[in-house]
Parts: structure tokens; C-alpha cells; sequence
């Protein structure tokens, strides 16, 4: 079975596959890339995907290329979360990354959220002074966490529960 790697940090200029894959060219024909460009410039945006034969070749080839310096630039790897059937096209949305402390799943994207109406206005967060309107949000509007982090957010907020109490 197959496992993508997300390679971050790559430099944001014109850059081929051929170039990135030369980088890991010792690990031979069993890897392949795929840089993320922008449609319109045609220039990287920053990241891509390595795709390897199994779970050990990953671990080994994180361990190996992580921190590699690439065009000046040290690239950043990571196993790649699978993508969800909800989700856009991968040169669409955001890059998603396992984190290797992170056991929690991913929620899906909210379809009704994601994309809002052309004439809708979506206040900015910190423009200037005056007050802020007090709006009510909804379940399906509230800034969720990030998922990586979520459950070192739930220990915080029982903490500060408790000391609350106390």
C-alpha cells in the first residue's frame, strides 16, 4: 500500500518535478512527486507530495530528507492525512499533515461554511477601533480548533475550570 508524504517548505519560485524529484533520486524509481502550482503564475506554492511504496520507506525517507536543504531552503516532510471525500481537489485546498502527536481525527469541512454567498460580508478581525457587534454563532459557525491541537485545548480549559472552582 502506497503512503504520500507532504513536503513543506519549498521554495516559492518556478521550480519542476524533475528538480524535486532529483532530491530524492537515491531512493530510486519506488518514490514520485507531485509539486502544487498555482494555476495562474505557474510558480510553486510552496509545497508538494511524495508518494512511497509503504510505511517503513516513509519513516525512513522522513527521517532522512527532513530538514534537507533544498534551493536554500530546508524542506519540511510529513506523513500526509488521506484525503476526505468532502474535500476539494488537493492543488485547491490546503495541504492537510499528520502530526504525529495528533490520535483525534480530522472534521470534515463544513459545506454550507466553506463557501458563503457573493454579496455576503464576512466581518475582519482586528480592523482599527470601534465596537465590535455581538453577534450569536451558531454550532456550524464557530472557529473550531485546530484538530492537531484539540486535545491539549480540552486539558487547558479543564485546568482553568478547576481553578475557577477553587
Amino acid at each position: 500500500m502506497s503512503v504520500r508524504l507532504y513536503i513543506g517548505n519549498l521554495p516559492k519560485e518556478e521550480i519542476d518535478r524533475q528538480e524535486l524529484q532529483a532530491v530524492f533520486a537515491d531512493e530510486g524509481d519506488a518514490v514520485t512527486t507531485k509539486l502544487i502550482k498555482d494555476r495562474k503564475t505557474g510558480k510553486c506554492r510552496g509545497f508538494g507530495f511524495l508518494t512511497v511504496n509503504n510505511d517503513d520507506q516513509a519513516d525512513q525517507i522522513i527521517e532522512k530528507y527532513n530538514g534537507q536543504l533544498f534551493k536554500d531552503t530546508a524542506i519540511k516532510l510529513e506523513k500526509a492525512l488521506p484525503r476526505t471525500k468532502g474535500d476539494e481537489s488537493e492543488e485547491q485546498s490546503a495541504p492537510k499533515i499528520a502530526s504525529p502527536s495528533s490520535s483525534s481525527p480530522t472534521p470534515s469541512p463544513n459545506k454550507e461554511g466553506s463557501r458563503r454567498e457573493k454579496g455576503s460580508k464576512k466581518p475582519r478581525r482586528g480592523s482599527g477601533g470601534g465596537s465590535r457587534e455581538s453577534t450569536s454563532n451558531t454550532d456550524s459557525d464557530a472557529i473550531r480548533p485546530d484538530p492537531r491541537w484539540a486535545s491539549e485545548l480540552e486539558k487547558l480549559k479543564q485546568m482553568l475550570a478547576a481553578q475557577a472552582t477553587n
